[in-house]
């Protein structure tokens, strides 16, 4: 019997390369496996499926995983409010965490000898990819073509078209990756440290122009609601967002930061929904939530943050954080309201039973019902006391 090798498919080049070496090269059975971690229309995966198994694989499978993917990881970059460098959602380092772990169940399933991937040696997802695979299926041996021969573009165009696969591969003039948590845009500009994208390069045009109002609803951190339409999931709810906002060109940047492999790279990305329920989010902490809630919260939000970036997904310390996530949103609900304007947005505030701000208890800077001056007087007069001591005894020094 042949043996059998798990494929993560997306279609393109490498992975076209990858099928039809690994089949007719190498001799395997080549199971191919695609991931949808929000990338993929019905209409998409049935051309995924029909350009694999022209390709000669002998299974193809499509995991829907938007929703696994958005209650293993996605609720936890809202509950933290992660922006990798005050900037990136990260939207693609999250959605490949997720979907080598789908890839590797499959390997496990099927009892697979191999599992492969279409990375080159250059960038993050090699590493993400290889990580997953070797702790989830230690057993199971990683084949990765392109990245071991380091192949061209032509030399792997030129091995298809000897192996009788016709297809037009041209070289778009910028890569995109789509998904549920944003789309990463690269090309020529984001190879420089001066050049900011063009208009054309960003996959969602403009096309409103006039401002318009958007509600948003959480229930302990999650969206629940927008403009007063539930969703049964929020994956449905954050999709909603990303309708409504992209058509404003909300969510572009450009991400400057360190890679996995220890050199600085810049990606373009979009994420509409993203970036207003980031935001809207955080707002709405800040009103509920305690002074000190919100320190500790935003250090160990930069830790999973950087962690999920580095391919540590399967640390048990991230089971730890997003348990103190999760009981950090306890008071984390109520609504949100938001303009949207061409290329930006604007918070304009909360309703929340849950609100701190109560002027029950004084309104800031006009008037205070739970203290008084003589308690100010004593108050600071103790706080002061160790600086007193500190400046008395240190005064000459510079």
């Amino acid at each position: 019997m042949k043996k059998k090798v798990i494929l993560a498919f997306s279609g393109g080049l490498d992975t076209s390369y990858c099928a039809k070496y690994l089949s007719e090269t190498l001799g395997y059975d080549v199971y191919a496996v695609t991931v949808n971690t929000g990338g993929f229309s019905k209409e998409e995966e049935k051309e995924l499926e029909k350009k694999a198994l022209n390709l000669g694989v002998k299974a193809y499978r499509c995991v829907d995983a938007q929703e696994d993917y958005y209650n293993s990881c996605v609720k936890y970059l809202i509950f933290g409010n992660v922006l990798k460098n005050n900037t990136y959602p990260l939207s693609v380092s999250a959605e490949r965490t997720i979907q080598a772990q789908e890839i590797a169940k499959y390997a496990i399933e099927v009892e697979a000898d191999a599992i492969a991937h279409g990375s080159t040696g250059a960038g993050n997802d090699q590493v993400r990819f290889d990580l997953i695979f070797q702790v989830m299926c230690p057993d199971v041996e990683i084949i990765t073509p392109i990245r071991d021969m380091a192949l061209s573009r032509e030399e792997e165009i030129e091995f298809l078209k000897s192996h009788g696969y016709e297809m037009e591969f041209h070289k778009a003039q910028y890569s995109v990756n789509k998904g549920l948590w944003g789309t990463s845009v690269g090309g020529k500009e984001t190879l420089t440290s001066r050049n900011y994208l063009p208009e054309e390069a960003f996959p969602s045009q403009i096309q409103e122009t006039q401002a318009s109002e958007l509600e948003i609803e959480f229930k302990n951190g999650e969206v629940v609601a927008v403009n007063g339409e539930s969703f049964e999931h929020s994956v449905y709810a954050i999709q909603k967002i990303e309708k409504l906002a992209s058509v404003y060109g909300i969510g572009r940047d450009i991400h400057v930061g360190d890679t996995i492999v220890g050199i600085k790279g810049r990606v373009g990305f979009e994420a509409a929904a993203a970036s207003v329920i980031i935001k809207a989010h955080h707002l709405l902490e800040k009103h509920t939530l305690s002074k000190y809630q919100q320190m500790m919260k935003s250090q160990l939000s930069d830790w999973y943050g950087n962690w999920l970036h580095e391919a540590l997904f399967l640390d048990p310390v991230m089971r730890n954080i997003e348990s103190f996530l999760v009981d950090s949103q306890k008071t984390v609900s109520g609504k949100v309201f938001i303009t949207l304007h061409p290329y930006r947005f604007v918070l304009n505030g909360i309703e929340s039973v849950h609100d701190l701000m109560s002027d029950q208890f004084g309104s800031y800077g006009e008037a205070n019902r739970a203290w008084t001056g003589e308690d100010v007087k004593g108050y600071t007069k103790i706080v002061s006391n160790s600086l007193n001591i500190y400046h008395q005894i240190n005064q000459n020094i510079n």
